[in-house]
């Protein structure tokens, strides 16, 4: 998920069922010249915008005859679908691991993995990370971009007007729960609050159930059995009816999802909330967070020996109706604005200098894509020029390479988050909600969507 991954819920068998409309020309000039339209995150801040602006006029500097064009986009599953059917997508876009594998079966973005192969790292990809943007074959047609694990993101001024100490949050889901009502009773918002739509809502219970130890589904070779209904998950959702009902804290909006619950915490309307760790540079660049109210820390894990955390990320791909010279261009963008920084100390300076200069985050944490010392040296190179609260964060990239790290469902992952949406918003808004009848009910859906 945004990821997204960001950063998330596309229903992806209606998207991929929709044929392509209104294809439109790529905008190529008779003398050779082309304008790529690529994707910039909608609603950023003036110092994001201008670091953007100026690596765009540094790839035209070194690309002669290619002119960027942003285009404002948020990948969201509302609203996805329909843009890939009308072929407004821009030329390059994002989207998350969990929809790469089903447009690459349907060819609904374009294959360039001739064009990916012969980049000098395209064979140095952590596997597990490749797999999302590879063909049957192993031929990676979308380039993995930036990957995550989950993390609990917190308001450390919330935490100080409730008497806690923001330098030791929660390392178990009860002190989760006490915090979440210490923080309602004090401060009146909301002590934690839960996605619940627009897919996030699957997305962020099937978290919760990793780190319970619990599975959403079991795969015995083409055989793939719906297991949402199981006591792990029947635990997150009576804890969340619990910190709902009976303690009131978690606030009076049951309705979010990646957007509006991030614009929620960055206003300090939120005390603590589940999301991928990297999401810093969003909540900083598009929600104006406060430095200083921000806290960061790993997802309490049960003593179980199947918890672990939910990991994802994001793919940058070309969209289907891109010509062969759009094709070559989008992925020499995609290798300049977001590969050269993680790969090459040059481009990896030019581009925190270019970020550091606007104002914008530089350093926040984020999963390698590679190993975790290609990583590491990259951070080095960056050192100096790192504007974030990391001493915050410690919580989080002190531990979060311990812990296991598990992919996302991989059958029919969105379909599944959608029809969990409606089992953790029928928990937070109606006291009566039969947990038991929910969860058997979606297990069935989710059984038939597997089937088909």
């Amino acid at each position: 998920m945004k990821s997204p991954l960001t950063t998330l819920g596309v229903i992806a068998a209606v998207a991929l069922t929709i044929p392509l409309a209104g294809c439109t020309a790529p905008d190529a000039a008779d003398d050779g010249t082309l304008t790529l339209k690529v994707a910039i995150d909608a609603g950023l801040d003036e110092g994001a915008t201008a670091a953007f602006e100026e690596r765009a006029d540094q790839f035209e500097e070194a690309h002669p005859g290619i002119t960027i064009e942003p285009v404002e986009y948020t990948w969201d599953g509302t609203t996805f679908s329909a843009q890939l059917a009308g072929a407004t997508l821009p030329d390059v876009f994002t989207l998350p691991f969990t929809d790469g594998r089903g447009l690459i079966a349907s060819e609904r973005i374009a294959d360039v993995s001739a064009l990916i192969a012969e980049l000098p790292y395209a064979a140095d990809f952590n596997p597990n990370v490749a797999v999302a943007g590879e063909d049957e074959d192993g031929d990676l047609w979308a380039m993995p971009i930036a990957a995550y694990g989950q993390g609990l993101h917190y308001n450390r001024t919330l935490f100080e007007a409730a008497g806690l100490d923001p330098d030791s949050p929660p390392t178990t889901w009860d002190e989760v729960r006490e915090d979440a009502k210490k923080i309602a009773d004090a401060t009146g918002v909301a002590g934690y609050a839960q996605m619940t739509s627009s897919n996030t809502g699957g997305w962020i219970l099937t978290t919760l159930d990793y780190a319970l130890g619990g599975r959403t589904e079991e795969v015995d070779g083409d055989e793939v059995t719906a297991t949402l209904d199981t006591p792990e998950m029947h635990e997150v959702l009576e804890r969340l009816k619990e910190m709902r009902w009976t303690d009131n804290s978690m606030g009076a909006n049951f309705i979010y999802d990646w957007g509006t619950i991030n614009q929620a915490f960055a206003s300090g309307q939120i005390g603590m909330y589940v999301s991928g760790g990297g999401n810093y540079g969003n909540l900083f660049t598009q929600n104006q967070m406060n430095p200083d109210d921000y806290g960061l820390t790993v997802l309490p894990l049960a003593d179980d020996a199947d918890a672990g955390v939910l990991g994802g990320g994001t793919l940058a791909a070309v969209s289907a109706t891109a010509d062969e010279a759009h094709q070559k261009a989008g992925v020499e963008w995609i290798d300049f604005y977001y590969m050269e920084k993680l790969t090459d100390e040059d481009a990896a300076v030019a581009d925190a200098e270019a970020l550091a200069a606007s104002g914008a985050p530089v350093g926040a944490p984020q999963m390698p894509i590679f190993d975790q010392a290609t990583y590491e040296e990259a951070q080095t190179w960056v050192a100096d020029l790192v504007n974030v609260p990391l001493d915050q964060m410690t919580s989080f990239t002190d531990q979060i390479f311990e812990q296991p790290l598990l992919p996302e469902p991989s059958h029919a992952t969105q379909e599944v988050y959608a029809l969990l949406d409606p089992v953790v918003q029928a928990v937070l808004t109606d006291q009566n909600a039969d947990i038991d009848a929910l969860l058997a009910d979606a297990e069935t859906q989710a059984q038939q969507v597997l089937a088909g």
